[in-house]
């Protein structure tokens, strides 16, 4: 038996806006995308060593007549600053989805400061933002994201909350 998870139901609501690329760094947030993005023979998956990358990659399908979609952590956000003004000063289309950290149940405190800047960092540099907080709104806000980033040719960042996608938990080996 198989079961679909919300994460299925996202990487649908890709497709069916016509995301053709998807840039990532690696994320266990997004494990569940990035392993559907590399089986699926009509997505082209692409690593990027930094977020910086993906932000270019989506602007060159774009320009290339493709749709794209950036997944990256919240900490990953600190790195696109620069890059995240080329969508607006292109007037070009992008969308992101996120993954957030420093919030609930975060161990590392490392995390916070990022945590707490996301939003209020991307809104400054002109992302339109949405926050899922739950599983049953998840998919809706990725497709209405997609929709308006395709649609009204604006930069979009969906922000997956630290209790969406669930805490990491460290796990410190035991002494033996």
């Amino acid at each position: 038996m198989t079961t679909t998870s919300w994460q299925d139901g996202v990487y649908a609501a890709l497709k069916k806006a016509g995301v053709r690329q998807i840039a990532y760094v690696p994320d266990a947030g997004h494990s569940r995308l990035i392993e559907l993005a590399h089986a699926d023979n009509d997505m082209q998956a692409v690593v990027c060593t930094t977020e910086e990358e993906g932000v270019a990659l989506a602007m060159g399908a774009h320009l290339g007549g493709q749709r794209a979609c950036l997944l990256m952590q919240s900490s990953g956000v600190g790195n696109t600053i620069n890059m995240i003004g080329l969508p607006t000063t292109m007037h070009a289309p992008f969308l992101t989805l996120i993954t957030m950290r420093g919030e609930w149940g975060e161990f590392n405190g490392w995390q916070v400061p990022m945590g707490q800047g996301t939003e209020p960092v991307l809104k400054a540099m002109g992302v339109h933002v949405k926050r899922a907080e739950t599983q049953a709104e998840v998919v809706d806000m990725v497709s209405a994201a997609a929709s308006l980033a395709f649609g009204s040719i604006i930069p979009v960042a969906v922000l997956f909350s630290q209790k969406l996608i669930g805490a990491k938990v460290f796990v410190k080996e035991q002494e033996q």
